[in-house]
């Protein structure tokens, strides 16, 4: 894991971290959040997760791999009400679909001795399905963030576009697939998420400028991804050929990960969107969404200079 001698930016991170529970009862730590801390802080950045879990083994797992990671834990809450979170996956040749057990710690992440704010505010969609959770950010986003950066994860019945869209108005970045873009952007439907590179780029462009973004990014699948802010042309990366997939839970918070870390870093975007892409095509190529092994993250430190 890296360690720096100077102070780094404090990135707070806000939502969900429950167990992925795959066939064959293999149980993976994990939630987009809790996975975009864990690949910050072994990128040497300072993430605070803001979380719940319950009062139970499976909360003491979590506190207990953050402590080993060297994670920030000041900020994870404790609810002995609810249990851990849960989401039971389901795996398509490699493809997962999940089902989101309901009414988990993660969905009441109390408004209670909220750190001062940190530099940047990353939150995604899903822990903001309950009330407690949507007033918690509420408070933090009032206390104010230099930078508001907003992971589109939209898992049904767990969204509205009404609330969704909101949401996009007190963002700065914005990272969505191509599917949800075309669903926010109120286009026609499934025409236009399978649009080709001038009709998804005209309709990316747009969005920024409707929503005051400073950034987008969109995820392409196995097309890679691309990129466009308020002052830069869209950029666009693919993934290599010839990767050995062995699932792609994860790939999305590996990817925001990087964005992340350029962002604060002031990585061109160009050069931001090539890591991002290099990191999640790394991740796609094991199985769960992180890891606990320094190893995996090395090259990346050594290649980016960190």
């Amino acid at each position: 894991m890296a360690e720096s001698s100077t102070k780094q930016p404090i990135v707070d991170i806000f939502g969900e971290v429950l167990f992925d529970c795959f066939p064959g009862g293999r149980r993976v730590l994990g939630g987009a959040p809790f996975n975009v801390a864990w690949h910050l802080r072994a990128f040497g950045a300072a993430p605070r997760l803001i979380s719940a879990v319950g009062d139970d083994p499976q909360g003491e797992q979590v506190r207990r791999a953050m402590q080993d990671w060297g994670m920030d834990t000041s900020t994870l809450q404790t609810d002995s009400d609810h249990a851990t979170g849960e989401v039971r996956v389901m795996l398509d040749d490699g493809e997962p679909t999940y089902e989101i057990i309901p009414d988990r710690a993660f969905d009441h992440i109390r408004a209670v001795d909220l750190p001062p704010a940190g530099e940047l505010l990353y939150h995604g969609t899903l822990a903001l399905r309950s009330p407690v959770s949507a007033a918690t950010l509420s408070a933090l986003e009032a206390r104010g963030h230099g930078i508001r950066f907003l992971d589109v994860n939209l898992r049904d019945p767990w969204w509205s576009a009404e609330a969704t869209r909101g949401l996009l108005q007190d963002a700065d970045w914005v990272k969505l697939n191509r599917s949800e873009l075309a669903l926010l952007a109120d286009a026609s439907g499934s025409n236009d998420a399978d649009a080709d590179d001038a009709q998804l780029t005209a309709l990316a462009s747009a969005f920024l400028a409707q929503h005051g973004l400073t950034g987008l990014v969109v995820t392409l699948g196995g097309d890679g991804a691309f990129a466009l802010g308020r002052d830069t042309a869209p950029v666009r990366v693919a993934p290599a050929p010839a990767l050995a997939v062995k699932d792609t839970v994860g790939a999305g918070d590996a990817f925001a990960s990087v964005l992340i870390l350029g962002i604060i870093r002031g990585w061109p975007v160009a050069t931001t969107l090539e890591r991002a892409q290099s990191f999640a095509s790394r991740i796609v190529e094991q199985h769960g969404a992180t890891s606990a092994d320094p190893a995996l993250y090395r090259p990346y430190l050594d290649q980016w200079g960190i």
